[in-house]
């Protein structure tokens, strides 16, 4: 029975409820120890009875640094159902699992591959997936879990995740579990040790505090009289340690040796105290004590208080040979493990071994336990530079797995053990990479620079990497100074060779451009874009960086083309983390193009998966995207939170003033607005003409015709009909010429920039209604509204009515306009790729959803779009 836990388990039934309806959900349930997650765990179990699927694991303080072994025994019970999943996804679990030699890839496709393959055991009844303790569950399980967590919809799953305080799941429900009310705590009491004196009874309360654990074990320490003064959970830890005292010398051995082990397989740990002493009367003494139970291929502690009791009460003699013991009997992922636990004093050749199960852990995805692998084994290097080399190696993965500020610590420890130049070098770029993803740019910079002038005259090559990084830390710090100093280092290098001459380009062409000379810039720029034809599939940041700058010089059909087939290579792949890149590249362009709903769902999904992958930067940028998607439907409120979650980092900046900006002209806040356009249109040519148009609407024409001239040398050395449109609408603007007007009409049409057309023919009509032609005001400004309706361009919209209205007019909406706006950013992405003739099992695999999931959407979309079938789609949509 449970006791004053009504709130919390009527919490739980209804996600079992919902889960049996067809709603998967996520409860985190967080307390101190002792407090009743568990018991509330049980309970859930147990209302699931027959009807649910279930699954549950725990996180074993002492297994935290083995990658999936969480993740192993919770979802042993349905491993055969792997061959379900997609080949990538199946490929990737078997090889962080340990199941095959094949690599495990991408660490967040594990991710992926838990949500399939949860999705796939709830086909045939609801399950429910419980995961106690999990702030000692290892990293590699934790962040697998997560990322399926935070992408589950429709699959009829329940996942409870039950954990203390220190641990955090950003994004997911949680619910405290708080101590017991004294009602509660005192029926507690009574019910698990009648007959207490009442003296104790009420010294039992008073320090219990309402702590379940506290409220039943007490009480056995309590009658020799003082309670003490230390905190509650000390005094458990004492309290069972003085159970521990009263075994049997081989009881005590036993019970040691599992609070050691990690699989908690009976077998093993009797194999590993049998050569201490103990035996099978020394496993059931344990077991009558109360302290562990045995349950199935299982030993379980009953609670884990108990576990550290056990495990700090033996000293460090005692601890270690259980180690070795343990060794001896356990495979050899395991085995390095207890052999590291057991010594103090440098030993390369243990040091050697743990650096070969780092690269084996490597190879499953298991980045944070190889970091912890390396750190094991620079504790055990005799040699300093050697240990350095490993504490950069340590460095190098804990940034990987997402541990920046563990790898701070590493790369300063490195730092003081080494004078080779190289190394302080790589640990210079890893110590700047921390900085640069805490939104710290100049310190990122001013360490890149430090360590690149040293290296110049031996090491050209590896400067030269150093420097680029400075160059695009200047780029979104907007910091030409900085770039100057990068650049001029890079040129000094000489030599002209192959390898270096890309990097100039791009250093010389980024200065340039920050340095207001496109003339200069963009040749060089383009260059750089020309010579990524020549990169080898899989040279994915080269790539990247190679479609970034194409959309620097705006040639946005070759960043289209180009993003295209990154993406769908690493969605082939499943390379989640390179998802956000290419995803926001896609928004960019689409919504440059005037694509605005295909914008916002490849947004929409590259926040999703940047948030879940810590990817902040690229999180920022999609929120800025966003902010502007918001600001061209008129959603104030929306565009101005985005913004502001894009501009608490570097990157994320110009797009969030170049939404504001939007948002304030749209509204006609023309003050507000020029603030922020022309902040934007430092490092966004493409706000230029918004700065214009502002500028001419509060009669500045000094300051229009200067933002004017800007843009239009960038036009000029850019080359691009649809920047070449947007200038002949400045023109038009500043001009009053109604010919500047037709010629930026054109121009956007042969660019196919629909929103563009519609802008400029509402100030066309603008124009033409103030000269009282109001016929031709009306064939324009009704083109313009119908455009508008059919992007959800709002704001606009009711500009366009207005202006209407004034020549007489009403506008009467479009009753199947805007039809694709009905649906959800998620919903339009199903729905395209339905619309092509795939599968729902497809979709699932390349938008990392299940497969249930992708016919929620659908299901949801066609009464939207007013279908019935998949066959209507392609019609619809592709037309």
């Amino acid at each position: 029975m449970l006791y004053g836990r009504t709130q919390e388990q009527g919490a739980l039934d209804q996600l079992l409820c919902d889960a049996a309806d067809g709603v998967s959900g996520v409860l985190v349930l967080s307390g101190d120890p002792g407090v009743g997650k568990s018991a509330l765990l049980d309970h859930a179990m147990e209302r699931a009875g027959v009807e649910f699927t279930v699954l549950r694991g725990v996180g074993v303080e002492s297994e935290a640094e083995l990658p999936y072994a969480g993740l192993h025994l919770l979802l042993l019970p349905v491993l055969e159902r792997v061959e379900e999943l997609p080949d990538v996804q199946a490929t990737a679990l078997r090889g962080a699992l340990g199941m095959t030699t094949a690599r495990a890839g991408d660490r967040f496709l594990v991710g992926v591959a838990v949500l399939s393959l949860l999705a796939v055991v709830s086909a045939e009844r609801p399950l429910l997936c419980v995961m106690d303790d999990m702030q000692w569950l290892d990293r590699a399980s934790a962040d697998a879990l997560l990322f399926a967590a935070r992408r589950l919809r429709s699959e009829r799953v329940a996942l409870l995740l039950a954990t203390r305080e220190e641990f955090h799941a950003p994004g997911l429900p949680e619910l405290r579990v708080s101590p017991l009310d004294a009602s509660a705590a005192a029926g507690l009491v009574d019910a698990s040790a009648p007959g207490l004196a009442a003296d104790v009874r009420e010294r039992v309360l008073a320090e219990a505090g309402g702590n379940p654990l506290g409220l039943i074990e007490l009480p056995r320490s309590a009658s020799g009289g003082d309670l003490g003064e230390l905190p509650l959970t000390r005094r458990l830890l004492d309290a069972f340690g003085q159970r521990v005292t009263a075994l049997s010398e081989p009881a005590a051995i036993l019970l040691l040796v599992a609070a050691a082990e990690d699989t908690g397989e009976p077998a093993l740990i009797l194999r590993a105290a049998t050569r201490l002493g103990a035996d099978e009367q020394a496993l059931e003494e344990c077991e009558r004590s109360g302290l562990i139970e045995v349950t199935g291929a299982r030993v379980r502690f009953r609670h884990p208080l108990v576990r550290s009791a056990v495990y700090q009460a033996a000293g460090f003699a005692r601890r270690g040979a259980v180690h070795r013991a343990l060794a001896d009997v356990s495979e050899p992922e395991r085995r390095i493990w207890h052999l590291a636990a057991a010594v103090t004093e440098p030993d390369e050749r243990l040091a050697a071994e743990l650096e070969r199960s780092a690269e084996t852990f490597l190879r499953r995805s298991g980045h944070a336990a190889a970091a912890a692998a390396w750190e094991r084994a620079a504790l055990l290097t005799p040699e300093a530079d050697a240990r350095a080399v490993r504490l950069a190696k340590a460095a190098e993965t804990a940034i990987s797995a997402g541990r920046l500020r563990r790898a701070a610590q590493l790369t300063d420890q490195a730092i003081r053990l080494t004078s080779d130049e190289l190394l302080l070098a790589h640990l210079a770029n890893l110590r700047a990479d921390v900085d640069f993803e805490h939104g710290a740019v100049e310190a990122a910079s001013l360490t890149l620079l430090e360590a690149a002038r040293p290296l110049a005259a031996a090491h050209p090559g590896r400067t030269t990497s150093l420097l680029i990084q400075v160059v695009r830390n200047a780029w979104y710090a907007h910091d030409l100074k900085l770039a100057r100093r990068a650049t001029d280092l890079l040129t000094s290098l000489g030599g002209g060779t192959d390898p270096a001459r890309p990097a100039l380009a791009m250093a010389t062409g980024i200065t340039a451009l920050m340095d207001d000379d496109p003339a200069l810039a963009l040749p060089l720029l383009r260059e750089v874009v020309e010579g990524s034809r020549h990169v080898d599939h899989g040279e994915y940041g080269l790539r990247n960086n190679a479609l970034s700058v194409a959309l620097l010089v705006g040639d946005h059909a070759t960043a289209l083309r180009m993003t295209r087939a990154l993406a769908a290579e690493c969605a082939a792949l499943g390379m989640v983390a390179w998802l956000p890149h290419t995803n926001l590249a896609l928004a960019t362009v689409e919504l440059l193009r005037g694509r605005h709903l295909d914008a916002a769902a490849e947004a929409d999904h590259a926040e999703q998966v940047a948030a879940q992958t810590g990817q902040r930067h690229l999180e920022a940028q999609a929120c800025g995207v966003r902010a502007w998607l918001a600001a061209v439907r008129g959603a104030e409120e929306d565009c101005r939170l985005l913004a502001e979650r894009a501009a608490a980092m570097p990157s994320g900046q110009v797009w969030a003033q170049w939404a504001l900006g939007l948002l304030e002209l749209a509204r006609g806040r023309y003050e507000q607005a020029s603030d922020h356009l022309a902040r934007a249109a430092r490092q966004q040519p493409a706000a230029a003409p918004d700065l214009v148009e502002v500028l001419a609407r509060l009669r500045e024409p000094e300051r229009a015709r200067a933002a004017h001239d800007r843009f239009a040398r960038w036009t000029v050395a850019a080359g691009q009909p649809w920047a070449q449109g947007l200038l002949a609408r400045c023109r038009a603007l500043l001009e009053g010429d109604e010919q500047h007007f037709a010629t930026a009409i054109d121009l956007h049409q042969a660019a196919d920039r629909p929103f563009d057309v519609a802008r400029t023919q509402l100030l066309l009509g603008e124009q033409l209604r103030r000269e009282r032609r109001k016929q031709e005001a009306r064939t324009v400004l009704r083109e313009a509204a119908d455009t508008f309706e059919r992007l959800g361009a709002v704001p606009w919209l009711e500009r366009a009515s207005s202006e209407l209205r004034a020549t007489g007019e009403s506008l009467f909406m479009s009753a199947n306009a805007a039809l694709l706006s009905r649906l959800t950013p998620q919903e339009l992405q199903v729905v395209r790729l339905a619309a092509t003739g795939a599968s729902n099992k497809e979709i699932a695999a390349q938008l990392f959803l299940s497969p249930r999931t992708v016919g929620h959407h659908l299901y949801k979309a066609y009464p939207k779009l007013g279908v019935t079938t998949r066959t209507e789609l392609a019609g619809l949509i592709l037309s």
